[in-house]
């Protein structure tokens, strides 16, 4: 087992205590509901734009798309530039409705619009793509301080856990967002800091690190071709568009925040500046994905450890020395990807700087878990129980029942991020369910905000059809070969921008064709 130094054990403890810390000061003015949910429309906006930075900068960042870089090349990225087009329509459009709205819920409008089952249909994605996201995260910051201290996953995620729900419990948004304040520093810094010794650590420096990405093609972008079958540079631009739109629009975790802010303008501040926060810094951990695959050129015996490490894993219990050493052959880099950064820590980071990276790390991880727990918290109370159990429900129950779901959320967070051990790339995996989930809502928002026209009938009726489109694109590859005819041709980062759009168009087709009738 791995043992961290005295000094970065400290540091860690340190911070995580400061986190707790932080919870039991805001908990002093976190006496109401609107304090827990809105922080009383008190926050200033550069604050409200470095929270969303960093719940956008999670473990999945830090983590996912520096194994990305390393096991392909930049076209993740692309994802990234999508987001200034999906900010543009949020701060002018998006921000002016929900601030006018009062409403503190997403969803509750989509009840007003089409009735209950669609306020109810896009709580139940919303808290769906929540427990995907948490769950991920959990599993990455699991995966990373797995390598560095030797304790097993649960424990891990377990003893992190615990410490978000003290803390988003007692503090509430208000908590949420300074936390959050403060790591969005904490973990950009770890990131520059871990760019920095990667390239002292690099035999021929910068440009050696260029001319083997130049060779390797690890800066592509992507196929510029309009082929929507693989992650062509066009499927992830539609694919960040959409998703940036949902998050922007349609997400709890978002939408919460723009009622934190005092003003409609600070609000729309807030978007941009987290745009142009997290543009660069996800072009930062690509840097760091490519510059890892460097220095592993360089140096190919440094990786073995990591290779043997997946292939004792996939040639499962009881298999000889002989197939594990041909698992280890034929593994490739995509194939241990998420592996390389920490296990570049564990064996190139100086004592004393590990504590800080690893605080970095944990900051990526708990300011998108704990937003995630006070928004599905949030959520479920107003969209589910006093919608449908007790909507009469006076402010101390309020309260508490907001207390509740917030331990209950972060604890079906924890379960999911235990049932993901094991997955080959937690970016893949995040966007394939992000997608899947967010599909559904994106259309029936898009629908309801631009078709003032459709109806009730109409909008579930495109929903129904959209489901199903979703489904097959989700569930086709099962299909037997003999009917390969059946399955469908797309990447799976089309499902939301297919999904979307079915019930958006077949929304306003119906709309369209009663109108007609009506008038012939």
């Amino acid at each position: 087992m791995n043992s961290l130094p005295l000094f970065d054990l400290a540091v860690i403890v340190v911070y995580l205590l400061a986190m707790v810390l932080v919870g039991f000061y805001f908990s002093r003015t976190n006496k109401d509901s609107e304090q827990f949910t809105t922080a009383s429309g008190t926050i200033p906006g550069w604050a409200i734009g470095m929270s969303i930075y960093a719940t956008f900068l999670s473990s999945n960042t830090f983590l996912g798309v520096p194994g990305k870089a390393f096991g392909s090349n930049w076209n993740a990225f692309v994802f990234s530039i999508s987001m200034p087009l999906a900010a543009w329509v949020a701060s002018r459009y998006f921000v002016p409705f929900y601030r006018s709205t009062g409403e503190i819920s997403a969803y509750t409008h989509l009840e007003h619009r089409f009735g209950a089952w669609a306020r109810t249909y896009a709580v139940v994605c919303f808290l769906l793509t929540q427990l995907a996201r948490m769950g991920s995260i959990f599993f990455g910051i699991a995966l990373s301080l797995q390598a560095l201290t030797g304790y097993s996953m649960q424990m891990i995620m377990i003893v992190m856990g615990i410490v978000i729900i003290i803390y988003t419990v007692m503090g509430g948004i208000e908590a949420v967002i300074w936390t959050e304040v403060v790591q969005a520093v904490v973990k950009t810094f770890g990131a520059v800091l871990i760019l920095y010794l990667i390239i002292t650590e690099m035999p021929g420096g910068v440009p050696k690190i260029i001319e083997i990405g130049l060779e390797q093609d690890k800066f592509s972008l992507g196929s510029f071709l309009p082929d929507f079958t693989q992650a062509s540079f066009w499927v992830v631009l539609l694919y960040g568009f959409f998703i940036n739109l949902n998050n922007f629009g349609m997400d709890q975790n978002y939408i919460q925040r723009y009622h934190t802010a005092s003003s409609e303008k600070a609000a729309a501040k807030s978007i941009w500046l987290c745009v142009w926060l997290y543009v660069p810094a996800s072009l930062l951990f690509f840097i760091i994905g490519s510059c890892l695959f460097a220095y592993y050129q360089v140096n190919p015996e440094l990786i073995e450890t990591i290779k043997q490490q997946v292939a004792v894993e996939r040639a499962g219990v009881g298999a000889s020395a002989t197939e594990v050493a041909a698992m280890a052959t034929s593994l490739q880099p995509a194939d241990y990807g998420d592996k390389v950064m920490p296990h570049f820590m564990v064996t190139k980071i100086p004592a004393g700087l590990v504590g800080l990276i690893v605080s970095a790390i944990l900051s990526a991880a708990m300011s998108t878990i704990s937003s995630g727990m006070n928004a599905s918290a949030t959520v479920f109370s107003v969209d589910i129980y006093k919608r449908y159990f007790k909507p009469g429900i006076n402010e101390k129950q309020t309260l508490r029942l907001l207390h509740v779901a917030t331990v209950v959320f972060g604890l079906l967070g924890l379960i999911a991020g235990i049932a993901m051990i094991g997955v080959k790339s937690i970016l893949d995996v995040w966007w394939e369910l992000s997608g899947i989930f967010a599909a559904g809502m994106l259309g029936l928002f898009l629908l309801g905000i631009i078709s003032r026209q459709a109806k009730n009938h109409e909008a579930l009726t495109a929903t129904i059809i959209g489901i199903l489109v979703i489904l097959w694109m989700t569930f086709s590859h099962l299909i037997p070969s003999d009917y390969e005819f059946l399955r469908s041709p797309l990447h799976k980062n089309m499902i939301i921008v297919v999904g979307t759009l079915t019930i958006f168009l077949v929304g306003i087709f119906l709309t369209r064709l009663r109108k007609s009738s009506a008038t012939a």
